[in-house]
């Protein structure tokens, strides 16, 4: 039986980051996953490019039962931190918009960066191996694989959340969790598509494909980002966004012209355009089917000229207050990540360790802190996984 200082269990982002950390300090570090490549989520991501982090990254921009939490290990672990790290491997990169950086070739290049230094660390990565139990043995842990057994006096749990099970996603860090007396927070699916009543379906069919800037209200939060109409519903990062803040059953408020005052427009063109069909004005400001679809469901037809400003300000609050009850989301299967998880106040924030299990830390996606879309989710996995590596 081979005794490391520390095990970590999950390659992925915080599992790589903590590895190279408690590496560098000199710990003997088994990192171990189940998976045949180390990373996956982080070559996925960014479409190929990988939204490594955000300039903008801080508290405001992560959902947790205590928005405390993740305070400390951001502020000592910031965006600067990881861009110094990227510019030190000579990784080009770029900001796309609202301080998302993204690598201009290959995510490849942040997980070759990072199994780089696990290597220079001299951590030792094993893939393709599955942990079936973990054991509490005197002041350490046992991991039991199919074919060895490992001790170790820290353990570090960093295999994410539910998302994207194609990729590997368990509830492995739950079970271990529970195993050894930790709470968890409800766990849903995050920054994901929502999906379309049949009724609203058959109004919104023939949208697939349509793309709008649009402002989207639920649940207290506001995002104004694209929108996209899907053969199921809506997707794009203003629904991704709010997807966290939605339950089912609430309602969500869509902005589909943000930027132009719709009812002025149409009161405008009445007057020097007025043998225009309503749809036509508004296709100016919108695309061609989304006017058309808005119009048919406001039931404003004919010439715009014969439309008292009831019918126009009918017409304009379609537009610019369009509330939608989703039918529900994609799930995990297509969310990005898992709202939810280990319940932050077992855990101390400066460390990532269980306060009532010593050597035990769980790091990442698996915890109770989920970011906005655009590379927070990333940062928060740097920052915990750099806050437990210094001291596992």
């Amino acid at each position: 039986m081979k005794k490391f200082d520390v095990a970590i269990i999950g390659a992925g982002a915080a599992g790589l980051m903590c590895a190279i950390e408690a590496g560098r300090r000199g710990r003997r570090v088994l990192l171990i996953d189940h998976a045949s490549a180390p990373g996956e989520k982080i070559r996925i991501s960014g479409g190929g490019r990988c939204n490594f982090t955000n300039t903008g990254a801080g508290a405001g921009n992560f959902l947790s039962q205590n928005p405390h939490f993740c305070k400390s290990a951001l502020s000592r672990y910031t965006a600067a931190d990881f861009i110094a790290k990227v510019d030190s491997h000579a990784i080009a990169w770029h900001e796309k918009t609202l301080g998302q950086l993204f690598c201009d070739q290959s995510a490849k290049q942040i997980v070759a960066m990072l199994v780089d230094e696990c290597r220079e660390a001299g951590v030792d990565l094993r893939l393709s191996v599955t942990v079936d139990a973990v054991e509490k043995v005197g002041h350490g842990f046992q991991l039991t694989t199919a074919n060895d057994r490992f001790e170790c006096d820290a353990l570090v749990i960093a295999t994410g959340g539910k998302s994207i099970p194609k990729m590997g996603a368990t509830d492995f860090a739950y079970r271990i969790a529970e195993q050894f007396g930790l709470k968890l927070i409800e766990t849903r699916p995050a920054l994901v598509p929502l999906l379309f009543t049949q009724d609203l379906l058959g109004e919104t069919k023939a949208l697939s494909g349509v793309s709008v800037e649009a402002q989207v209200q639920c649940g207290g939060a506001t995002f104004r980002e694209a929108l996209l109409f899907t053969h199921r519903g809506i997707s794009g990062p203003a629904i991704l966004q709010i997807s966290s803040y939605w339950r089912e059953g609430e309602e969500i408020e869509i902005d589909l012209a943000p930027d132009i005052d719709i009812f002025k427009t149409l009161r405008d063109a009445r007057q020097s355009r007025g043998k225009l069909a309503p749809h036509t004005v508004l296709s100016d400001s919108l695309p061609k089917r989304l006017a058309e679809a808005i119009t048919a469901r406001a039931r404003v037809g004919g010439k715009i000229g014969e439309h008292s400003d009831a019918h126009l300000k009918a017409l304009a609050d379609a537009v610019h207050h369009w509330r939608i009850k989703p039918a529900g989301s994609e799930g995990y299967r297509t969310a990005e990540v898992t709202l939810g998880g280990v319940d932050t106040d077992a855990l101390s924030s400066k460390t990532m360790q269980a306060k009532h299990t010593p050597g035990l830390y769980f790091i990442g996606e698996a915890i109770d802190v989920t970011g906005w879309l655009g590379g927070y989710n990333f940062q928060w996995a740097w920052a915990s996984g750099w806050a437990a590596g210094q001291v596992v």
